[in-house]
């Protein structure tokens, strides 16, 4: 896919990762008794969307705080949970450039996210949001720019998401993605463009 006029980058690019599914359900069914936190913008959806920090802003306490850092954090540090999802951790090292929030997102069935833009998620910015589906099925449908961005378990995204997207849940099983915030960096820039 083309990018557009005055984008460096395609609005979805799937990145040459790929994590393994099977670890990916193991690490998320040890974290089964975390509590998770309702989505804190309920005007930007209808049904249940709800989020589980990973990693989150340096001395961050309350639930809010941790899944939602502020414009000026700059120190994140990883949150308790994935102290007990070794697969997930390990993912997270590998790459090669800063992390600021990683949290997993739950949309429950029947639920959806309305259209809305997230500013200054885009590559030409320097900040990206990168989605690795865990648990999706068939009826999930993420559009992007208004086009469906089909995404199956174990590969990563990265979705312009500065731009116009939405998300329906039609299946009868949540919905559960690995959510990234990085900072462009030289490695990441080579995943962009394929890994070369």
């Amino acid at each position: 896919m083309e990018a557009e006029v005055g984008h460096v980058y395609p609005d979805r690019v799937r990145l040459p990762l790929t994590f393994d599914p099977a670890r990916l359900i193991t690490d998320l069914a040890a974290l089964a008794a975390i509590r998770w936190t309702p989505h804190f913008v309920p005007s930007n959806y209808s049904g249940a969307w709800d989020v589980m920090p990973l990693r989150s802003p340096a001395g961050a306490e309350h639930p809010i705080l941790m899944i939602a850092a502020q414009p000026d954090a700059r120190d994140f540090v990883d949150a308790p949970p994935l102290q007990r999802a070794p697969y997930l951790r390990a993912l997270l090292a590998g790459f090669d450039c800063p992390l600021r929030s990683v949290r997993l997102m739950r949309l429950a069935p029947g639920s959806r996210i309305l259209e809305h833009r997230d500013l200054g998620l885009s590559a030409e910015e320097g900040m990206v949001r990168l989605h690795a589906p865990i648990v999706t099925n068939s009826k999930v449908r993420f559009e992007v720019n208004r086009r469906p961005v089909v995404m199956a378990p174990g590969e990563v995204w990265y979705l312009r998401l500065s731009d116009p997207h939405r998300v329906e849940n039609g299946g009868s099983e949540a919905r559960i993605h690995l959510v990234i915030d990085a900072e462009v960096s030289p490695w990441l820039e080579s995943q962009l463009h394929g890994g070369g």
